[in-house]
């Protein structure tokens, strides 16, 4: 299973579960209680007469697996519940109490009061006390970044994700908040004086390169692709998706240059609704079809970054194919996309428009903010010549091509062209490989990530191995 982007097996974690003193019988299992929150539980049955205390069973996981194999909670029951063959029913596992977790004191002053309020928001806890540790009842990475959001916010310091692993509790965060061991925040993201022409951000900025550089293609194309079952009303989703191009002022931003320097530039909403392409394939030209749709190059000067067609295949099976330009959004803007787009057809064959309430910020802010957050004061001081000249030093003398032994020849030009090489790693590797992350506190991502710079030096690509990675960056 997959859980907050990493590969987990349920039963590499029951086979330690089951080897710690007292436990007769265990099962892990993946819950999600609250939509979107997918967490790791483990349920034991103690051995006759064994005392088995919860966490001290995680805590003894926790010296021996990466962090996110851990669960998030250790549940004692009486007895697994089994179906009627014999097999352990998942649905009658209860849902783990975080909130029977936390003890300790009560809040001492405002500061405590409200990190103990933002804990128990986050982990979804009546309350806390200024003692329970955040990733006990419940935590993990993902929701510590926002936890550090929320604090920001509300404290006006930033604070690292390293901080919250070195003090999980908020005793421990108002203490280092107290003694001066965080910095005053940056400025809140608010609606920002809009200039005549407002600058593209730095991310907008590359892509813009790159369409100027190489010209219209598909290469930085986001496609999404749903099958719709039963009643279809197309006017209504083609309303829909002009519903949401009017909400997010991103879809209908077109990047116009002025003496060479491009700007966004957002069209009204009349005049950026896109057209539902329409289209009744026949049997054999599918392919072709969804190929068209996907590779659609934009013209980003003049277009909207969005487009949409609808395949019909019967009279209820229907294909949607949404293609976004990811100078407009990346994979974590879909969601958002598609909840917005669900809203407003509901609405729409409802026969009314979607009423809800307007976004306190837009992209165009958010560029605007973060120019003003890098450039500073101005001068070689400024937080964006800071990290300017680190990069350029740190990447000093990187080789633009790694020199490896390839079976074909580079071509002149890049083609994109790529492909998916499947092997399995043997299980007692992979073991290993686990045994070694935990050894050194990291994760099998930075395992595997050193083995591929030794095995490419070996390789003949020198001591100095560039390697890319893509990242969701949500700092």
């Amino acid at each position: 299973v997959k859980i907050r982007g990493f590969r987990v097996e349920p039963g590499e974690v029951e086979s330690h579960l089951a080897a710690q003193r007292g436990v007769s019988q265990c099962v892990v299992v993946v819950r999600e209680d609250r939509p979107g929150e997918k967490r790791l539980v483990g349920y034991v049955v103690p051995e006759p007469g064994a005392a088995t205390d919860p966490v001290a069973l995680k805590a003894s996981l926790a010296a021996v697996l990466p962090e996110y194999m851990v669960p998030s909670a250790v549940v004692v029951l009486d007895a697994i519940p089994l179906t009627g063959n014999g097999k352990v029913d998942r649905r009658a596992l209860p849902e783990p109490d975080f909130g029977g977790l936390s003890s300790g004191r009560a809040p001492r002053d405002a500061r405590e009061e409200v990190l103990c309020g933002l804990f128990a928001e986050l982990l979804g806890l009546e309350s806390v006390t200024i003692d329970d540790s955040f990733f006990d009842l419940g935590g993990h990475s993902l929701l510590a970044t926002r936890l550090i959001s929320r604090i920001r916010s509300a404290l006006g310091v930033e604070l690292t994700v390293r901080d919250l692993f070195r003090a999980p509790t908020a005793a421990g965060i108002a203490e280092r908040v107290g003694e001066g061991g965080t910095v005053p925040a940056r400025a809140a993201l608010t609606a920002q004086e809009r200039p005549g022409r407002v600058p593209l951000s730095f991310a907008q900025r590359r892509l813009w390169f790159l369409d100027r550089l190489e010209g219209p293609s598909a290469t930085y194309n986001i496609p999404v692709v749903l099958r719709l079952s039963g009643g279809l009303d197309a006017a209504a989703l083609e309303a829909a998706l002009g519903d949401v191009v009017e909400r997010h002022e991103a879809l209908r931003t077109v990047f116009p240059s002025h003496e060479g320097e491009p700007y966004q530039h957002v069209l009204d909403p009349e005049h950026a609704r896109p057209a539902l392409t329409r289209l009744n394939p026949e049997a054999d030209a599918w392919d072709e079809a969804f190929d068209t749709a996907v590779r659609y190059a934009f013209d980003l000067e003049r277009e909207v970054p969005v487009r949409a067609w609808l395949l019909r295949e019967g009279p209820e099976e229907h294909v949607l194919v949404l293609v976004v330009h990811h100078i407009a959004g990346d994979g974590w803007s879909m969601a958002p996309l598609l909840r917005d787009l669900g809203r407003a057809y509901r609405d729409r064959v409802g026969g009314r428009a979607p009423d809800w309430e307007p976004l306190e910020v837009q992209y165009a802010d958010y560029a605007l903010w973060q120019h003003g957050l890098l450039s500073g004061s101005g001068g070689t001081d400024s937080p964006l010549e800071v990290q300017t000249d680190f990069w350029r030093d740190a990447l000093s003398g990187v080789p633009e091509v790694l020199d490896l032994p390839a079976d074909c020849s580079r071509p002149a030009v890049a083609s994109y062209t790529g492909d998916v090489l499947s092997f399995e790693v043997p299980a007692d590797v992979h073991q290993r490989l686990v045994r070694v992350a935990a050894e050194h506190d990291v994760t099998l991502f930075m395992v595997l990530q050193a083995a591929l710079a030794v095995l490419l030096d070996r390789m003949g690509a020198g001591s100095d191995v560039p390697i890319g990675t893509p990242v969701a960056g949500r700092d």
